[in-house]
């Protein structure tokens, strides 16, 4: 008898799916909260008696973490939305299937990437 291939997940292969996206969604809004929190604070360093001589520098350093912490919090929102997708795709019972070339993506992939939408194959293919 030829084994059919597979062609999604099982429900219980999914609910591990969703459970490992569930807790990597819950660390990914409490480290988004720390970066918000760290840049609707003011500059806590300690430096308000230091002479005047680096407070242009100083500002220049809080500019760029400024920045790096914008940057880091968008990465960390595309990063839970991306997530919270996979998410969906679980409930509609097509989280695991490549877009590009409709096969299952590995389960390997998937619990390093689990927001993965394209298999190894179909990522390979892109670069």
């Amino acid at each position: 008898m030829e084994k059919a291939t597979k062609t999604r997940y099982s429900d219980s292969e999914l609910q591990e799916f969703k459970d490992l996206i569930q807790e990597k969604v819950r660390m990914a809004r409490e480290e988004f909260l720390s970066l918000t929190n760290s840049l609707s604070s003011p500059n806590s360093n300690g430096t308000e008696d230091t002479s005047g001589t680096y407070k242009t520098l100083e500002d220049g350093s809080a500019t760029l973490e400024k920045e790096q912490l914008n940057q880091l919090a968008a990465r960390q929102k595309k990063f839970i939305d991306n997530l919270e997708a996979a998410l969906v795709r679980i409930e509609n019972k097509t989280y695991g299937i490549c877009r590009e070339t409709g096969k299952l993506i590995q389960k390997e992939r998937l619990r390093a990437v689990p927001h993965a939408t394209l298999s190894m194959e179909a990522k390979l293919k892109q670069a």
